[in-house]
């Protein structure tokens, strides 16, 4: 299987492309700006492949599938929403510097993958046996998209995720992630007159706090963080309620299920409170065995490319790759944009780094599909 050679891909045209998916925002928490997103992409990739996605609709949020021939042999995996709440464009718009780097929410993380992607397999003299699937939810854990992911992966002979890189090295391994609320409730009372009628749930929420953080293991890699917390309703009122949301990530399955046990066991402190634990694991680990193939083919793409040496990191962060590498599926992440600052005002993708990767992406999946 042959791959065309992306050197004619106009650098202006593909900032253009870049510029429109960002300009589309799509926060994950605004279905009517996802749909705009969705329908931006949508006409991106059928313009560059020359086939419109099949939308897949679940819980009210739309999916985009690509399917080029019966059967899967390589998931081209991605997501079009982001951290990034409505409004952002307003006071950070989309530009690119002097540097050629292209920033903007949501620039690196991830819609200058998909632009690679697209032009990537736009590439190919052949595209049987390739999907594409482009997600609504991976920033908030997939909770619509997971089975679709896992089902649209099952048997292939790999999956590649355009998840952005880690500082231009791919992503090797991936801890697994689980997310809990922790939900207590106390009893209100008059703060000033009678506040030893309480349970003061504020009380309770600090201690259950500290046993949380307890719960990580760093000599193993296990981090246990309590993150949002909300508690009461006025200054004069004995805090009735409150909750706590923790994010648990790590490197086996052995040590989520510890965790899980272990926040599921906690017992309150105060007399005549309660706790309820809400949530669980999430993504299962991506570990190197997964990946270990699919890393050494694609070093070996680059050198033939005349690229840098390829680099590999393993990371604490989660992507829909996890699930992927879940159900068995050779995985290797990171394939997306050169750049940095995910999640952080300021991210930005290396404009001259576009062509060079999707033409690595290239070179890896038809190197698959002629296995």
């Amino acid at each position: 299987m042959g791959v065309a050679r992306l050197d004619h891909v106009d650098t202006s045209q593909v900032v253009s492309e870049l510029e429109a998916l960002v300009n589309a925002e799509s926060p994950s928490d605004d279905p009517a700006l996802l749909e705009a997103c969705a329908s931006a992409v949508g006409s991106l990739g059928a313009e560059l492949l020359g086939e419109a996605p099949e939308q897949v609709a679940v819980e009210g949020r739309t999916h985009l599938l690509w399917r080029f021939g019966g059967r899967t042999g390589v998931v081209l995996l991605g997501h079009y929403d982001t951290v990034w709440p409505a409004g952002t464009l307003s006071r950070w718009p989309f530009r690119v510097d002097g540097s050629g780097r292209a920033t903007g929410p949501g620039a690196f993380d991830m819609k200058a993958g998909i632009v690679q992607m697209f032009h990537a397999v736009a590439c190919l003299d052949r595209r049987e046996g390739v999907t594409i699937l482009l997600t609504a939810d991976e920033e908030i854990g997939s909770p619509t998209s997971r089975r679709l992911i896992e089902r649209t992966a099952a048997g292939a002979r790999a999956a590649l995720v355009l998840e952005p890189s880690a500082g231009g090295a791919l992503k090797v391994a991936r801890k697994g992630t689980s997310m809990y609320r922790l939900v207590v409730t106390g009893r209100a009372a008059h703060a000033g007159l009678e506040p030893e009628k309480g349970v003061n749930a504020t009380v309770e929420l600090a201690h259950q706090a500290l046993a949380v953080a307890r719960l990580g293991r760093p000599e193993v890699g296990t981090t246990v963080t309590p993150t949002v917390a909300s508690s009461g309703t006025t200054t004069n009122t004995v805090p009735a309620s409150a909750y706590l949301d923790v994010d648990a990530r790590a490197s086996s399955v052995a040590e989520q299920e510890r965790v899980d046990r272990a926040l599921r066991e906690l017992q309150p402190c105060l007399p005549g409170a309660s706790i309820r634990v809400e949530g669980g694991i999430n993504r299962p680990p991506l570990d190197r065995a997964s990946s270990e193939g699919l890393y050494a083919l694609a070093q070996r793409v680059a050198e033939r490319l005349g690229m840098p040496p390829l680099a590999g990191a393993a990371v604490g962060g989660g992507s829909d790759g996890n699930f992927t590498a879940g159900v068995g599926v050779p995985t290797l992440d990171g394939l997306g944009a050169e750049g940095d600052g995910a999640h952080a005002e300021g991210e930005y993708a290396l404009v001259g780094g576009i062509a060079r990767r999707a033409a690595l992406l290239a070179g890896v999946v038809a190197e698959i599909l002629a296995a």
